[in-house]
This record gives structure tokens, C-alpha cells and sequence, in this order.
């Protein structure tokens, strides 16, 4: 398969429009509260018949400050005590779940999210990790792909060897750019050192993989300053990259109100960016996996992605398909049989539920025939950069041509663009096409054609 990527400055201009990032399909723009907690019993203990093996995502609020970029559901204190009362609901919460699923179903993914995960104590790491184990049925080996976010201010040497020891085997690091400038005018001072020393803990742990978060689009970022990370980034060899592009929404995310706009990059230094990490990126060996993810040619992702085997879910790229996702913590999401589900985004209304014996599923939506069609087809394109009409069509019982008549015109305009191209009953993403992979995507996206009011970022 060609993991190549163009970068087309024409084409991105006049496709750079708003978007869905598709972690699911329908987005969660599409969640409802007439899908609760009896809904989500019913499905998930219909998932037991099949018995597919199950992912854990654990959701940890807490941040000691906060980043101003940050679009994501945290608290921000100091007070450490906090989460110990938190916890303890989390406990409750899991112990209801596992009621519902079969003891016998392996937990092949697992992952801490945040947040920041390590705000919590080592004592807390080690009980959460017990109670997991107590509930649920974990891998005693390395087969299991379990995560967690790092923020390398809030770890020692000694906390990685903890997780390792915990079964964590693989890390990503919050960096963001290590230009001071720029780190002060998000709130994010972390000094490379800092960074350099989680990095070379988790190696000498035997930590499988390591990923480093970076983001383009800060205040005061130039392609200059954003190289000069890169050098520091790619010294360090890591396993894979993530390159984010920040999206200024302060209606949205209130951190982000503390922003200057006028420090903003303009939208072509921006794109000045992507293009130059994107070079040098490819320049060091890495593979475009896609949506802002990069990896190393043998890495597991680029496998996949090369054996058409590649799955994205709420925690990004995958390789495990085939799992239900239990979210577990304030504001979580899961995907269980056919549906996904939302907790309580607020403390006091999780606390509240999980305080009245109930699970804190407040939202979600079931999928429907169409829905899991448009999926399918989503997630074939953004994972592996190409889709099978035939194969659609044999799996769902439809013609293909005539069921996405109404989409054929916006696919033949993407194929004279250069974006895909068909090849019989294939669809092909072309390079120039693989950073505009959400617009080749929303094609296909019902709810967002019929849909008056955009609420996403914009796709570069």
C-alpha cells in the first residue's frame, strides 16, 4: 500500500472548511437523552452473546493548572485530595458494569485519559489498577494494549516503573512546543529536560511504545520555532507522532478566552507549518497514519494501515476492532454493541448517579441499518485510504451506486480534484487527498448534509 502524502496547497485552501474528526459515526453531535442508562443495560448485556473481548477507557479529571489551549472535560486545583473521593465513585461505577458483561471477556485495551491521569497518588494507581483487576479479566502479559497520557511535569522515574509495573505498555507524552515563548503564552511551562527524562524512564521500563503530542496553530508559533522542536522531538526517536492542529473555539472552551488572538498564527503560516513538519516528518521515515497521526513504518498502526486492518474509536488509532468500549468517569464515552453512550459531564451530577446506584449514562444513540453503512464506510476510508463499493454492497444487502446516488456527484468532483480515485468497484484516497481524509469522509456523512448549524473545527 502507498502511505505517501502530497501536500497540495490548492486543494487544501479550497476544501479547509469545518468538519467532524469522526472518533465515531454518528458524531456525538447526533447523542441523545432519550438513550440512558435502561438502554445501555439492554444493549450491553446483549453484547454477551457474542462475547467480544472489551476495552476500558477511565476518565481522570484533574489537572494541577491549566493549559489555555485545552478543549478537554477537566478541573483544575491543587488539591490532591479530590480525587480520592472521585476515585472511590469510579470504583462503584465499575462494579456496577461489570454486572453486566460476561467475567469471561477479555480486557484487550485499557486506557487512563485525562485530564491528567498521574495527578492521582501512586497508592491510588496502584488500588485503581487492583479494583480494574478485581472487575474485569486483564492480560498478566504484554498482549493487551494498555495506554496512558503522560504529562511529563507529573511524573518520576519512580511512577513509570510503577505503571510498568501496573501492566501500562504504552505512553504518550504531552509536550505541545518547547519554545518558551510559546509555552508561556499557553500556560504550559515544561522544560525539555522534564520531557527527555519520562521519554528515557519509559525506554529503559520496556515500555512498547512512545508517542509525543505536538500542536501547531499556539500563539507566537512560527515554522521557524515549531523546526526547531521538531529537531528536539525527533532526536528523541519516538515511536509515533501527534500533531494536532489547535482549534481556536473560546465560546466553546472558555481557557481558550485567555488566548491573545493577535499572537495567533495567520491561516497561512499555519499551513506553512503543516507542510514543513509534514516534510520533515516523512524525511525522518515516519508514515502518514492519518488525522494528525504519524508512526514509524514497522510500528503496529502502519501494519495495520498497510493490511487494511486499521480502527480509530474515542482514544484515536487501533488495532483492535473488534471490542466494546466501556467509558468509564465523569463525561466518558462508550461504544457497546450497536450504540455509543455519554456519562454525566459535570461532578456533581456523576457523583449524584453513581450516589443513587445507578450508572451515570445520560445520552447516547442506537445505531440503525444506514447508520452502521456510513460507518463502515467512514471508518474504511479515514483508517486504511480506501473503500471496497462491492464489499459494502455484499455486506449490507444494497446496490452501491444507487443507495449513494445523491452523494455520486460529490465523489466524481473529489476524483477530478485528485483527492480518490476509482478503480471498478474501489475507492481509492489519493496522497493529495490523506490530509483532507474528513472532507472525502463527509461525503458520506448523512446527519452533517442534512444538517443547518456546523459545531466542528476546521479540517486543517
Amino acid at each position: 500500500m502507498d502511505q505517501s502524502l502530497v501536500f497540495d496547497f490548492d486543494l487544501i485552501n479550497r476544501y479547509d472548511k469545518s468538519g467532524p474528526r469522526y472518533t465515531s459515526y454518528p458524531t456525538a453531535v447526533q447523542f441523545h437523552e432519550g438513550f440512558a442508562e435502561a438502554e445501555y443495560r439492554n444493549i450491553a448485556q446483549l453484547t454477551n452473546a457474542d462475547k467480544p473481548p472489551l476495552s476500558l477507557y477511565f476518565h481522570i479529571p484533574f489537572c494541577d493548572t491549566v493549559c489555555f489551549y485545552c478543549g478537554c472535560n477537566k478541573i483544575a486545583t491543587k488539591d490532591r485530595n479530590k480525587a480520592q473521593p472521585y476515585l472511590d465513585r469510579v470504583y462503584k461505577e465499575m462494579a456496577m458494569q461489570a454486572e453486566l458483561f460476561d467475567a469471561e471477556r477479555m480486557v484487550n485495551q485499557l486506557h487512563w485519559g485525562g485530564g491528567t491521569p498521574t495527578f492521582i497518588s501512586h497508592d491510588q494507581m496502584r488500588q485503581l489498577m487492583a479494583e480494574t483487576r478485581k472487575h474485569f479479566k486483564l492480560h498478566d502479559d504484554d498482549t493487551g494494549e494498555y495506554s496512558i497520557e503522560i504529562d511529563p511535569r507529573e511524573v518520576t522515574a519512580e511512577t513509570i516503573s510503577i505503571l510498568r509495573e501496573l501492566g501500562f505498555n504504552r505512553m504518550s507524552l504531552g509536550v505541545q512546543d518547547f519554545d518558551e515563548r510559546v509555552q508561556k503564552a499557553v500556560n504550559r511551562i515544561q522544560t525539555e529536560a522534564e520531557t527527555m527524562a519520562a521519554l528515557d524512564n519509559a525506554r529503559r521500563e520496556g515500555f512498547k511504545s512512545i508517542s509525543i503530542d505536538l500542536i501547531y496553530g499556539l500563539p507566537l508559533q512560527t515554522v521557524k520555532g515549531f523546526s526547531n522542536t521538531l529537531d528536539r522531538v525527533l532526536a528523541a526517536d519516538p515511536d509515533r507522532l501527534s500533531v494536532f492542529n489547535y482549534a481556536h473555539l473560546p465560546t466553546m472552551f472558555p481557557p481558550q478566552r485567555r488566548i491573545n488572538e493577535d499572537e495567533l498564527p495567520s491561516a497561512s503560516e499555519k499551513l506553512d507549518i503543516l507542510q514543513m513538519t509534514n516534510e520533515r516528518l516523512q524525511q525522518a521515515g515516519y508514515v502518514y497514519i492519518g488525522m494528525d497521526h504519524f508512526a514509524k513504518p514497522d510500528d503496529e498502526l502502519a501494519v495495520a494501515q498497510r493490511e487494511g486492518q486499521l480502527y480509530r474509536n474515542f482514544q484515536g488509532y487501533s488495532t483492535h476492532a473488534d471490542c466494546d468500549l466501556i467509558g468509564l468517569g465523569v463525561t466518558s464515552i462508550g461504544k457497546v454493541g450497536n450504540s455509543y453512550s455519554q456519562n454525566m459531564r459535570t461532578m456533581d451530577e456523576y457523583c449524584a448517579a453513581i450516589d443513587a446506584d445507578k450508572l451515570p449514562v445520560f445520552r447516547g444513540v442506537e445505531l440503525d441499518k444506514d447508520d452502521l453503512i456510513r460507518r463502515d464506510i467512514i471508518t474504511e476510508i479515514m483508517c486504511n485510504f480506501q473503500l471496497d463499493k462491492q464489499a459494502i454492497a455484499s455486506k449490507y444487502g444494497i446496490v452501491f451506486d444507487d443507495y449513494f446516488k445523491l452523494e455520486l456527484g460529490d465523489v466524481a468532483q473529489l476524483e477530478l480534484d485528485g483527492l480518490i480515485k476509482i478503480d471498478g468497484s474501489e475507492i481509492k484516497v489519493q496522497p493529495a487527498g490523506r490530509f483532507l481524509i474528513r472532507n472525502i469522509c463527509m461525503v458520506f456523512d448523512k446527519y452533517l448534509r442534512l444538517s443547518k448549524e456546523q459545531r466542528f473545527s476546521k479540517v486543517i
